[in-house]
């Protein structure tokens, strides 16, 4: 374990080699080789196209996006008659259905042109075939006037009733099962879908136990601290069932990180990198290099951590937020490159470097208020209440930027870190009371919601904040009790340990 560790440190060290190795060593035609699981969906389509169907939809299960698309637009070519190659591109057009951000305009009308094309080939199809295509038409339906998350359920809903009429259909299950935890909302701490979601593939497994999307969905099905131990199996299996695929590789890291085993999520993210730059899938290296960045953090590799950081100008030199490659999808790639110096500087307490952060404008403005926060908690700590003051107002401003835009998840994010920048800032402010005030509200709401597959989590841990508050205020009883609570959501997290004396965690 250590000489890989150490093996996969070195290759982040060398990001430009690596970058150049990748250029060399794409797949621009058709799917990648390599192992990727054992599917078979079988079709009306022509004979001659049943095995790079399977393969194709063997890629889309490991959100393999730019390969699956080429590989069923291969299908299409030796059977144009194949509507449900057509279904498979707009499936692998919607992207990571975890992702909680909009899709674009442009990445919608891709989608449902597939769509109309898998409709017009649907007189061809079977019953079945249909269904599936009714169901994936639901994710496009009218999205210029249906909200997003209208369109995500209706796509449940379908695919429930084409599970309900075709109950031998174990692809449907699996397929439905993901979408059950896709539109689970995140305010539910019964976790319905979530464990309706995992009852099913857990029934399916041990029959299929190659199926990559069994054990991939698995994981997402758990990737939340109340249900990560039941994901164990499927972490450690997940990476042996699609070795050649970067996310197959990457997601064992997300059950890695809600129990805290951070030697295991760096050595599975570094393997991930690995691959996601030879097949040019830089938005999936950037979102494993988060995971591995966090990880890192929380061991104390400090010099590890910063050679990530530094790897970061190679990567963005590469990086096209539009490219359809791998599971993680532009805004992946965008909020890492965000994401991985405000976490180098909040993991270390630099609050000077915090302060001195500069925040770039995207096409994701939730990605900017990550900037913006950890300058406002660097100013705030600094003394420099006026940049302070600046950063918490355009934490505001983002948030109702992103309110206006139909984006109620990354508007409630940023509105608890608004809060928690204002709680610092009353603080730095000598407002002692109203401190307390905003820092509790900011947990209760953190509370109440859950994170985003984008990250590992949050950048900084708003019970964890309180107690550091608590800490500057010499309330040492209360503030431990704010840093167990941290951990009873973010196992092993290295300065909520510190907090308790290094007694509390795995």
């Amino acid at each position: 374990m250590k000489r890989l560790s150490v093996a996969a440190a070195a290759a982040l060290l060398t990001l430009p080699t690596l970058c150049a190795f990748a250029q060399e060593h794409q797949h621009p035609q058709g799917a990648p080789p390599g192992e990727f699981g054992t599917v078979h969906f079988a079709t009306s389509c022509s004979p001659k196209v049943a095995p790079q169907f399977d393969r194709a939809v063997a890629l889309l299960h490991s959100f393999e996006f730019g390969a699956s698309i080429r590989a069923f637009n291969e299908v299409l070519a030796t059977d144009s008659t194949c509507a449900m190659a057509d279904w498979g591109i707009a499936l692998s057009r919607w992207s990571n259905p975890m992702a909680a951000g909009n899709r674009s305009v442009a990445q919608l009308q891709q989608g449902k042109q597939s769509v109309d094309a898998a409709t017009r080939l649907a007189p061809r199809a079977t019953e079945r075939e249909r269904g599936y295509i009714n169901a994936v038409s639901q994710l496009y339906d009218d999205f210029e006037h249906r909200d997003q998350r209208t369109r995500i359920v209706a796509y449940e809903r379908a695919m429930n009733e084409l599970v309900m009429r075709q109950p031998a259909d174990t692809e449907a299950m699996i397929f439905y099962a993901i979408a059950l935890t896709a539109s689970a909302p995140p305010t539910d701490k019964t976790y319905a879908n979530q464990l309706k979601a995992g009852s099913i593939l857990e029934a399916l497994w041990p029959k299929q136990p190659g199926h990559p999307g069994i054990a991939h969905y698995i994981i997402h099905t758990y990737d939340y601290p109340a249900l990560a131990d039941k994901a164990r199996a499927a972490a450690q299996r997940y990476a042996s069932i699609a070795p050649s695929a970067a996310h197959a590789l990457h997601m064992p890291s997300h059950t890695f990180t809600r129990v805290g085993m951070w030697e295991e999520s760096v050595n599975t993210n570094n393997r991930s990198i690995k691959v996601a730059l030879s097949t040019g899938s830089i938005a999936e290296a950037l979102h494993a290099s988060d995971y591995a960045m966090y990880a890192y953090l929380q061991m104390g590799k400090e010099s590890d951590a910063k050679a990530i950081l530094d790897g970061l100008p190679a990567l963005a030199a590469r990086f096209d937020p539009n490219a359809v490659t791998g599971a993680a999808p532009g805004s992946a790639g965008v909020f890492a490159l965000a994401a991985i110096p405000a976490r180098w500087v909040l993991e270390r307490n630099a609050w000077a470097e915090a302060a001195a952060l500069e925040p770039k404008a995207s096409a994701y403005p939730y990605t900017e208020a990550m900037t913006y926060f950890a300058r406002a908690l660097g100013a705030s700590h600094t003394g420099d209440l006026a940049k302070a003051n600046a950063s918490v107002d355009s934490l505001a401003s983002i948030q109702q930027r992103l309110s206006a835009k139909g984006e109620p998840y990354w508007a409630e994010q940023v509105a608890i870190q608004h809060l928690e920048a204002r709680a610092w800032l009353a603080l730095a402010k000598k407002q002692e009371a109203d401190a307390l005030a905003l820092m509790h509200e900011a947990a209760a709401r953190e509370d109440a919601t859950e994170k985003s597959a984008v990250t590992p989590g949050p950048l900084a841990p708003a019970r964890e904040l309180l107690g550091d508050m608590l800490i500057a205020l010499n309330r040492r009883a209360d503030a431990s009790a704010e840093y167990r609570a941290t951990l009873q959501k973010e196992p092993n997290r290295r300065h909520a340990l510190q907090g308790v004396g290094g007694h509390e965690g795995s």
